[in-house]
């Protein structure tokens, strides 16, 4: 049934992935017995969502990471975004939260990740007839492909499942979410 459904958003991903596969550095690593300086180890970086027409769809992300060892990070991250289906008449929602992550990197430009949201949406409450403001939490656990360009910066395509996904609440219409982020 996923597969049906999502057929189109996995061949795109895959022709991105083969895409951005060439050869390349590795990605910023803490060699062991090394001390790098703190300012060295810290990196940022985001994801950045634009759509315009019947549904407009704004998403602003930003994250701030540290590397905790030679392979190993973690960090925090923010999240804005604004949706409105012109469709309806109370089609409009401001979605924020916050979110932490841990990243491991298992072969050179592939790694593992696990991240635990909290988003605050407007939700539809059928007892009172209403939308009311909830807090709804995610945690994605997946993986995913780094590409690095310059000295720090490079861009990840991650591919993770919510274990939390409410069909009825996740500002998600499916808990499978496919990411494209970049980092400096």
């Amino acid at each position: 049934m996923w597969w049906s459904k999502n057929r189109a958003v996995f061949f795109a991903g895959l022709f991105f992935f083969l895409l951005v596969t060439v050869p390349t550095f590795a990605q910023r690593e803490i060699q062991k017995g090394e001390k790098s300086p703190f300012k060295d180890r810290v990196y940022f970086g985001g994801n950045l969502g634009l759509s315009f027409g019947t549904i407009t769809f704004v998403d602003i992300s930003p994250l701030a990471g540290v590397m905790l060892t030679n392979t190993l990070s973690g960090g925090i991250g923010g999240t804005f975004q604004y949706f409105n289906d012109s469709r309806f008449p109370e089609g409009d929602n401001i979605i924020y939260g916050g979110r932490g992550f841990l990243r491991n990197n298992v072969f050179q430009n592939f790694f593992l990740h696990s991240e635990f949201e909290s988003l605050n949406l407007d939700l539809y409450n059928p007892r009172l007839d209403r939308f009311e403001r909830e807090w709804v939490p995610g945690l994605f656990l997946g993986g995913g492909y780094f590409t690095p360009f310059g000295n720090r910066g490079g861009a990840n395509f991650t591919i993770l499942y919510n274990f939390l996904y409410d069909p009825l609440r996740s500002p998600y219409n499916q808990p499978y979410v496919i990411r494209v982020g970049f980092f400096l």
